[in-house]
């Protein structure tokens, strides 16, 4: 076992700045007040578990399926962009579904909101980088952090109030519209290439 305190706090910072679950606050509440009820475990694990297979099997799953990174980066980009027009707009494009507490904590938010392009396009390049112990304790402690903030996002909510909430919930809808046109444009330069 190659273990590396700094390689972990590297990598978990990285895949904290990506995954962005402080950011994805507003959304984790206004899907909880459409359904009702997000099942918090179910979300984090489904999320980790697609990050860690991502980790080990990422490029040759895509390979198999004759999708590049960047394609699937492209593709993600699309689903961001709807969900921070959402956010912004105030519509809904997200389409209810019967059993809506089951598939809200699997999409949007396991995937794409926490193991979404961003974060398994990360994990790639840090794959390339950083020993694989190393980032797999790094994913361990973002799923850990992505729990605690989907149980008490009831209360964060209290905190915050309503207005604030809206007013989160449309700065994050600006900040997610930059990432999904930033991962959108890094990627289409290297299809175009």
């Amino acid at each position: 076992m190659n273990f590396n305190f700094k390689e972990i706090f590297t990598a978990f910072m990285v895949l904290f700045a990506v995954i962005d679950i402080i950011g994805n606050i507003p959304i984790i509440i206004d899907l909880r007040k459409k359904v009702g009820h997000i099942q918090s475990e179910k979300a984090s694990v489904i999320a980790g578990v697609i990050m860690v297979i991502f980790l080990f099997l990422g490029e040759q799953l895509l390979g198999f399926i004759g999708i590049d990174v960047h394609s699937f980066a492209v593709a993600g980009a699309f689903i961001l962009f709807f969900i921070a027009l959402e956010m912004i707009l105030g519509i809904t494009l997200y389409k209810e579904d019967d059993d809506e507490a089951l598939n809200a904590s699997v999409f949007p938010i396991a995937f794409p909101l926490i193991a979404g392009p961003g974060s398994l396009t990360t994990l790639l390049s840090l794959r390339a980088e950083y020993s694989w112990e190393n980032i797999l304790i790094a994913i361990l402690l973002n799923v850990l952090l992505i729990y605690g903030v989907l149980k008490t996002s009831a209360r964060i909510e209290k905190m915050i109030g309503q207005n604030g909430i809206k007013i989160i919930r449309k700065i994050f809808g600006v900040v997610l519209l930059a990432i999904a046109v930033k991962l959108f444009a890094a990627n289409i330069k290297m299809l175009m290439a």
